[in-house]
């Protein structure tokens, strides 16, 4: 079965990346973080090519940044 990549942003640092799934430790930050899904899935976006900016930009900020 095909996956298709989605964006994912980590709740600690914000790193954004493109994979099928999200992985186990940050790439940016180097923590066990939770990851949000940010892939766009409308076309004003651009579609799932691209994160979604309206989620992007309204994550919460983790404490330390």
């Amino acid at each position: 079965m095909f996956e298709q990549k989605q964006w994912w942003a980590c709740s600690g640092c914000g790193y954004l990346l493109h994979a099928e799934e999200p992985p186990k430790i940050c790439p940016g930050c180097q923590r066990c973080c939770y990851f949000l899904n940010t892939t766009c899935y409308i076309p004003e976006c651009g579609g799932p090519d691209y994160p979604d900016p309206r989620i992007v930009e309204s994550r919460p900020r983790a404490i330390n940044e």
